[in-house]
């Protein structure tokens, strides 16, 4: 078996071209310790062994000052905890930004290892006027280099050669000179990382990049005297009058230069490419900012719209499925256990997989087109002003639909205290396991009336749960960049690709890996909390007496169950909202889903299966009297303050389980989630008491 690292920067096809070699054959995990996605996938190569290919993420150089650089550069050193070091590393290059790509390249050369060099899109820079020699760049490099168009399957026979011959090859050495102080200078270090375990030519390269960055990086830690050699070389460096932190840089990219020249041969006329016409319509002042809303118009509207079919065929196969247990079984616990546990709990995160993948889907056709680089840099400005990275507004998007895909979608965002506020907040985007509760509480309380002579008061109402937990979300960005994650904003710098169509290969496979992602994590999380919750709900059982209805049954079942006490627990805490222990019971069991309280209200009043479009459920929610006051329990009052606390209030366990591991796992993680939880469910009450008591003064309650 032969083990193969590809590595590369973003945007250059390297995802593409992993697709291309592996095909179906992969498996998506985890990095030990961090929550950086791994990629693997194999292929059978021309001499019969089988080739795993493990795709790294991408990175613009090995300078590990990111957590993806730094697992990149842990993986090719062999210092990742449960890997080897490769046997052979594919660099995918962007032939039509070769000059900057050669600089990772030059890097992972030096690192001693069989090296195979993809010239990926070369295509794409011949349209832009570009021609390469693979002979004299492989001659240079002291590499093969394969020319390869990953997106049509062009050069993947070539290369798939070019990597099994790559370990009987002699290995690739520095091929610049470095000024003789320098070398000097960088030679005790050099034997301090040697005798920490690395390879001659690999501690070559190490201690040039140490002269560059502010910490060594994870997988050097324990070596001996490292931070000391390190500043003696800095200070030697210094000493010759050379600069230690651009030094790499100058000598890779005035190689580099010599080499693109000899290498490349320009053709361009210089007229403008089709991006750039593109790009002045796109990225203009005014235009791309409406270009780029009316985009996500569609996104949002697509999410809602197209995924209705989905679900509703997604409903009715687990309606068929229950019926069907539930017939075949004997009636009892064992036969709730599964209807009403088992197969309800998977139904209610299977229920959400259309809509995540439409959401999954543009996100890949927009990244994969290019566009989602330019609308980064759209919204760059925005965000900065509360704070943000431009990368967190894609994220925040995804929340509309789930916080789940969201929060893993931060992973972008190189930034750990941007990336960690994005996270922070991003659960106060209403997801659409909140429109339930909203749709049930505003047609049973809001009345239809017009406004402005155009709206609904209904469509308003709902309109408002959504900016009020955009802006508050803004808003919190702010307070915690200001305090708990304070830092220097760090201005975007991003490379804006070429436009290209994506490939419905590579997408379905990009699609098809995100959503199985979101149903190992989340159906397992949210499946065994149901099948608690049942339990709860179902346990010490309660005998009714003859005559009873079923539907008083139930009531009174939920009523002496441990969840029923609970929520008369918790009703003196719940009281000063409006509330009283049923809705208490319903927020309580709506911790695994926000959805959940629907049900559990149907479940209270005795009517079984209800939804938020049951007519029933809402005319008892209306008819509800106070048993001491005989008023009305609910009103309109009430039910607005109840949504407003679904706004805020974190009432999912599988968003709370991935903050957890996003933000760093263990107890890190818990740290986070527990301080999200908190000031979430802070806001939710102090926002509904706010609502209820001061409805109440103003005469309205």
């Amino acid at each position: 078996m032969l083990h193969v690292a590809l590595v590369g920067n973003p945007n250059t096809g390297k995802s593409t071209l992993f697709n291309a070699l592996t095909g179906m054959r992969q498996r998506v995990g985890n990095y030990s310790g961090v929550t950086v996605e791994r990629v693997e996938g194999r292929y059978q190569g021309a001499d019969g062994r089988v080739v795993t290919v493990l795709d790294l993420p991408g990175t613009y150089s090995l300078s590990a000052s990111s957590p993806d650089e730094e697992i990149a550069l842990g993986v090719l050193l062999g210092r990742a905890e449960g890997l080897d070091t490769p046997d052979v590393v594919v660099v995918v290059a962007d032939a039509q930004n070769l000059e900057r790509n050669l600089f990772l390249a030059s890097q992972v050369l030096e690192l001693g290892l069989p090296t195979v060099v993809a010239l990926n899109q070369v295509d794409a820079a011949q349209a832009a006027g570009l021609k390469i020699d693979p002979v004299e760049l492989t001659l240079e490099l002291g590499a093969p280099v394969v020319a390869t168009v990953a997106t049509k399957g062009e050069g993947l026979e070539l290369l798939k050669q070019a990597v099994a011959k790559a370990p009987s090859l002699p290995r690739a050495e520095r091929r610049f000179e470095l000024p003789a102080a320098a070398a000097g200078a960088l030679r005790p270090l050099e034997e301090t990382l040697a005798a920490g375990g690395l390879g001659e030519s690999a501690a070559a390269m190490e201690a040039l990049r140490l002269l560059a960055v502010a910490e060594p990086g994870k997988h050097l830690a324990g070596i001996p005297g490292l931070p000391a050699a390190v500043a003696r070389a800095r200070a030697e460096v210094e000493a010759a009058g050379l600069h230690p932190r651009s030094l790499e840089a100058e000598a890779r990219y005035g190689w580099i230069a010599g080499v693109v020249e000899r290498c490349v041969t320009r053709t361009a006329t210089g007229k403008r490419t089709l991006t750039d016409r593109v790009d002045a319509v796109v990225l203009h002042r005014v235009g791309g900012p409406l270009i780029f809303v009316g985009l996500m118009a569609l996104v949002f509207q697509a999410i809602f719209s197209w995924a209705e079919p989905l679900i509703g065929w997604v409903e009715g196969l687990f309606g068929a499925l229950g019926g069907w247990a539930g017939s075949a079984l004997p009636p009892g616990d064992l036969s709730s256990l599964v209807v009403d546990g088992v197969i309800a709990g998977v139904g209610s995160v299977l229920v959400f997989l259309p809509q995540i993948t439409i959401l999954f889907l543009f996100i890949g056709v927009l990244e994969d087109s290019g566009y989602m680089a330019r609308a980064a840099f759209i919204m760059d400005r925005f965000m900065r002003s509360v704070g943000l990275h431009g990368k967190s507004f894609i994220p925040l998007l995804s929340g509309y639909a789930c916080a789940v895909p969201g929060v893993m979608s931060t992973r972008t965002i190189e930034n750990p205290k941007d990336r960690l506020a994005t996270i922070m907040v991003l659960p106060l985007m209403s997801c659409s396991a909140r429109i339930p509760v909203y749709t049930l509480l505003i047609g049973a309380f809001i009345p239809p009336v017009a406004v402005a002579g155009v709206f609904n008061l209904r469509g308003v109402t709902l309109l408002a749960m959504y900016l009020l937990g955009t802006v508050t979300a803004l808003a919190m960005a702010a307070v915690f960049k200001k305090t708990l994650l304070k830092g220097r904003a760090r201005p975007m710098i991003m490379e804006l690709p070429p436009y290209r169509l994506p490939s419905v290969r590579s997408l379905a496979m990009s699609v098809s890996h995100r959503a199985s992602l979101f149903l190992r994590k989340a159906g397992t999380i949210i499946l065994s909390l149901s099948i608690v919750l049942w339990a709860l709900a179902t346990y010490p059982k309660t005998e009714a007496a003859p005559g009873t209805s079923e539907e008083a049954a139930q009531e009174a079942q939920l009523a002496g169950s441990v969840l029923g006490r609970l929520g008369h627990a918790i009703e003196p805490a719940v009281r000063p909202l409006g509330y009283d222990w049923k809705i208490g019971v319903g927020i309580v069991s709506s911790f695994a889903a926000r959805e959940v309280f629907v049900s559990t209200m149907g479940t209270i009043y005795g009517i079984g299966a209800a939804d938020e479009s049951s007519t029933s459920l809402r005319d008892r929610l209306r008819a509800e009297r106070d048993p001491e006051t005989g008023m009305r329990a609910y009103t309109p009052l009430v039910a607005v303050g109840l949504m407003v606390f679904y706004v805020f209030a974190m009432m999912c366990m599988s968003t709370v389980a991935v903050v957890v591991r996003e933000t760093g796992g263990g107890w890190t993680g818990v740290r986070w989630a527990s301080i999200q939880f908190g000031y979430m469910l802070a806001l939710a009450y102090l926002s509904a008491l706010l609502v209820y008591q001061g409805g109440r003064l103003l005469g309205l309650g």
